[in-house]
């Protein structure tokens, strides 16, 4: 990885989750609170009364989903270098993350509400808007598994992120496909697991180092 993969990894990373949270406390936090088992009428009224704080922090998130893509294209890098020719599981990396990215965005349905807040919007597509984010989310804690496995086998393979971690990320993966704690793998786990693998990705693996020692030395 050279010095401007390196900067990228260490700036991509946690851009993302500083985004992810900024948005999240945006869009979710400051708004008032949405009454107790709402009618899509009330859904209605919240929306408009919101629709600043609505439309701000579902920008940030989705931000932060694209920059989490910038962050994987750096991933994918060191994980296909390490793999060599064929880099299958660094595509399936790869790809989950585009995946990811795209549910991620699509979790933000109260912006339309903001963004439709002076229009015709009927009450029943508000309520479909916001309810419709948990179907994209549950997707995202699906698309979260093929990306942390595929991380782990390739370092189990090839050393390129210390086992340890890559087990760690494994056992995130899994705790994603389990229904009830799934969540607790994406809102919590994907964020930590992306600031600490952005650590060692602006590293330069040992083995690279006793390459190019070799190398040098031939």
């Amino acid at each position: 990885m050279n010095t401007l993969e390196r900067r990228i990894a260490l700036v991509a990373g946690p851009l993302a989750v500083a985004l992810w949270i900024v948005g999240l406390v945006v869009g979710q936090a400051l708004p008032s609170k949405i009454p107790s088992h709402a009618t899509d009428a009330q859904l209605l009224v919240w929306g408009r009364a919101n629709h600043n704080t609505l439309i701000a922090g579902a920008f940030l998130f989705m931000v932060g989903c694209a920059v989490f893509l910038w962050f994987a294209s750096v991933l994918r890098s060191r994980l296909a270098a390490a793999e060599g020719d064929h880099a299958t599981f660094s595509t399936l990396v790869f790809g989950s993350a585009v995946a990811m990215a795209v549910l991620g965005m699509c979790t933000q349905g109260d912006a339309v509400i903001g963004i439709d807040n002076d229009s015709t919007i009927s009450a029943a597509t508000v309520g479909t808007l916001h309810h419709v984010g948990d179907l994209f989310f549950l997707g995202l804690e699906v698309a979260l598994f093929p990306f942390l496995v595929g991380v782990a086998v390739v370092a189990f393979r090839t050393r390129v992120l210390p086992v340890w971690w890559a087990s760690v990320g494994a056992l995130v993966g899994i705790v994603a496909l389990v229904g009830p704690i799934g969540w607790l793998a994406v809102i919590f786990g994907l964020p930590v697991w992306t600031l600490v693998t952005t650590y060692f990705l602006a590293r330069t693996p040992r083995a690279a180092t006793r390459r190019s020692a070799a190398v040098a030395t031939a």
